[in-house]
């Protein structure tokens, strides 16, 4: 696979439990700060006995009814144009696309209509409108009035990997000048009772590579970048964050939620990354590493990465975000950008004590690094896999 041409990143979004904001999620990673509680508002045992990552307060609304999810992207997509100094005026006239991933979005929430029609009441239908409107990239277009290439990617929790992937060909093929691109899912409690059921969910804070992990907590949130061609980069008013150099996307064909043991479908992700970013393993600042928390996940992860990026710092977030599903590749696509523009990653919150089975592992404290690119990884359900190989911008 040969060289591709960078993709410019004008402006990154970020909203989760760790923070409203950019900025103030960096600032609770960097401070190892987990809001990390048990879920307000559902039903049942389990929501007493699991923790989750809960966003605080109310989400933006125009008055219809929309989706958790829906109100997620909004957020953080106004924060990214935002910091892309671009607005509706901005917008108009160019062939912007906007490609999200999400692993649920609004297809979960029907269960106040489902359970008032079951016990012979006349609920309302505003669930299902809410429904009509929750294609994520579809709602956020229409929002914005957009008119470039639309998709809504659902490949589990790469999905917001795989999303920045599709844009970044979109930008660099000319399908469109600039692109929306980035992941939203929100916490809702099939999703939260299903991975309980599955049983590889903490009862606890989770503990990322940590040799006593038990499980993942959900979180929810969501991570989108603005992304321009080269040519539309050198027009806009603000400087450029970063870029992105290289994707990967491999499956294992292995198991409906394992991922396989020997990691093949991570290693091809990661190696095609890397050559399409024309990159070693020598120029990696660090990896942002999937690492769920999970003892099987965690353990394959760390073999290849120590295998394809030996002694390349490793960061791990989710001990401060939750697992976000479709969000989760987008957020720590954001993450890796601004710790390559600070030149230092985050305390690993939950690390403590090393797994001696493991090969590799992230850092307990915060640490500088040095370089200009920096790998995130992503791994699903179904064997799926993806990588991105992110470089630093021209300052903030």
């Amino acid at each position: 696979m040969s060289r591709k041409e960078p993709v410019a990143v004008l402006g990154l979004g970020a909203v989760c439990a760790a923070g409203r904001g950019l900025g103030a999620c960096l600032d609770s990673l960097f401070a190892a700060r987990r809001n990390c509680r048990l879920p307000r508002g559902f039903p049942g045992e389990f929501a007493s006995r699991f923790p989750a990552f809960q966003v605080d307060g109310p989400l933006p609304g125009d008055g219809r009814p929309r989706t958790r999810t829906l109100g997620l992207a909004r957020l953080a997509a106004a924060e990214a144009l935002a910091h892309a100094g671009l607005d509706a005026t901005a917008l108009a006239g160019r062939r912007v696309g906007v490609c999200l991933g999400s692993s649920v979005g609004g297809a979960l929430n029907f269960m106040d209509f489902y359970a008032g029609w079951r016990t012979g009441r006349d609920p309302a239908l505003d669930q299902f409108e809410a429904w009509a409107h929750s294609n994520p990239a579809a709602a956020l277009s229409r929002d914005l009035g957009l008119s470039g290439p639309c998709q809504t990617v659902a490949n589990a929790c790469t999905s917001g990997a795989d999303a920045i992937g599709v844009a970044a060909s979109w930008v660099r093929e000319g399908v469109c000048d600039l692109a929306l691109a980035g992941g939203a899912d929100e916490l809702h409690y099939l999703t939260y009772v299903g991975f309980i059921r599955l049983m590889v969910t903490h009862d606890a804070p989770c503990r990322p590579f940590d040799r006593t992990r038990k499980g993942l907590n959900l979180g929810e949130g969501a991570g989108v970048l603005v992304l321009a061609s080269a040519e539309a980069a050198r027009s806009m008013p603000g400087p450029v964050r970063g870029h992105i150099l290289g994707y990967g996307a491999a499956g294992d064909n292995h198991h409906p939620t394992a991922p396989a043991p020997d990691g093949r479908g991570l290693r091809r992700a990661v190696s095609d990354a890397l050559a399409e970013a024309g990159a070693g393993a020598g120029d990696l600042a660090f990896v942002n590493a999937h690492g769920t928390g999970t003892v099987l996940n965690d353990a394959v992860e760390a073999r290849v990465l120590h295998e394809l990026a030996p002694g390349a710092p490793l960061s791990a977030t989710k001990g401060g975000t939750g697992h976000t599903l479709g969000a989760a590749g987008a957020l720590e696509a954001c993450f890796t950008l601004a710790c390559l523009e600070r030149g230092e990653i985050p305390p690993s919150a939950g690390f403590a004590e090393p797994d001696p089975d493991l090969p590799a592992y992230p850092f307990a404290e915060r640490r500088a690094v040095q370089g200009g690119c920096a790998l995130s990884t992503s791994l699903a359900f179904g064997g799926l896999n993806a990588a991105l190989v992110l470089g630093a911008g021209e300052g903030v």
